[in-house]
């Protein structure tokens, strides 16, 4: 497989694009676990609820087992008194919801920032990349046939020319087909080159 180019202007631009690639990557996973973080603080007013209510629970359930046991009203003031432990119960309930949501905002932000990127690289870097690895490694097999290769490239560079060009490569068609070497190596010189490689 041919990754790189073999030319060195070419090869340093891919090395520099693939840098910058991964740079924005790790960038991005740094930035989207820095917002989880950010995010996460968000929770505290919850964890404020689950406390306050935890102990005002704890607080009613203390106080209604102690009116259980007065004479004539302890139980009704000790079922009063469950009342408002529910009200803890219902405050624990909130601050766990709380703490729910602010935790699936956090990780639904964090896989935003990262999937961003990642997923703009998978659409536009990533297809050149691949497109440039297929056809360098074909033209590079081609160049390892020898002769044969370099005719089927030496073809290729003629049919790939802008019709603008073609009457001025008309003298080159002809050396083709009389299979002028020179010309012919010129030719898969050029299709080489169009894919980074070198004759």
């Amino acid at each position: 497989m041919q990754f790189y180019a073999e030319r060195p202007i070419r090869r340093t631009a891919q090395l520099v694009s693939d840098l910058l690639a991964l740079l924005l990557v790790i960038f991005a996973v740094w930035l989207g676990t820095s917002v989880h973080d950010e995010v996460l603080k968000l929770r505290a007013p919850g964890d404020g609820l689950v406390d306050a209510g935890t102990g005002l629970r704890g607080t009613f359930d203390s106080a209604a087992g102690s009116a259980g046991g007065l004479p004539l009203v302890g139980d009704a003031l000790a079922k009063a008194l469950h009342g408002g432990s529910d009200a803890g119960t219902k405050l624990v309930n909130a601050g766990h919801w709380q703490i729910e949501a602010v935790e699936s905002l956090a990780w639904w932000l964090a896989a935003i920032v990262i999937a961003l990127p990642v997923v703009t690289l998978a659409a536009t870097w990533l297809p050149l990349r691949w497109q440039f690895t297929r056809r360098a490694s074909a033209a590079a097999r081609l160049r390892a046939l020898g002769d044969e290769g370099l005719d089927l490239l030496a073809l290729r560079a003629l049919t790939t020319q802008p019709p603008r060009r073609l009457a001025a490569v008309g003298e080159v068609a002809t050396g083709w087909r009389e299979r002028d070497r020179d010309v012919i190596a010129q030719l898969a010189g050029h299709e080489l080159a169009r894919h980074g490689l070198v004759p």
